[in-house]
């Protein structure tokens, strides 16, 4: 899943659901679970932190966030749920992965493989 869009886990996400719900959001509707998401931003503060973990404990958490950008809070809450996180990729994964796309992460090389175009 690929938003032009950051992403608060705490206020853009219905975390019963793992469906973005945040009114006007570009991906308003959308669901996380068992994705692989790419965010610009990372939004939020402490609460986000903790709500990595409560969509993970729910079984709705994506497989991995990549973001262009994020923040110490945001990678200890998910690192603390067990869910992949990084930054700072180039290109950014927007400009070659398209919403759909079946794609392999490797995080430590920052590496996307896409497997399936959608």
């Amino acid at each position: 899943m690929v938003s032009d869009e950051g992403f608060s886990p705490r206020y853009d996400l219905d975390r019963w659901t793992g469906v973005i719900t945040k009114p006007g959001h570009k991906l308003e509707g959308t669901s996380i679970v068992d994705k692989v998401c790419f965010f610009p931003t990372a939004k939020g503060g402490i609460a986000a932190g903790w709500a990595f973990y409560d969509i993970k404990w729910k079984k709705i958490a994506p497989k991995a966030f990549i973001f262009g950008v994020t923040n110490p809070v945001m990678v200890q809450g998910a690192v603390f749920a067990g869910i992949p996180i990084t930054e700072g990729w180039s290109p950014h994964p927007r400009e070659v992965v398209k919403t759909g796309d079946w794609v392999r992460v490797d995080p430590a090389r920052k590496s996307i493989e896409i497997l399936r175009r959608a």
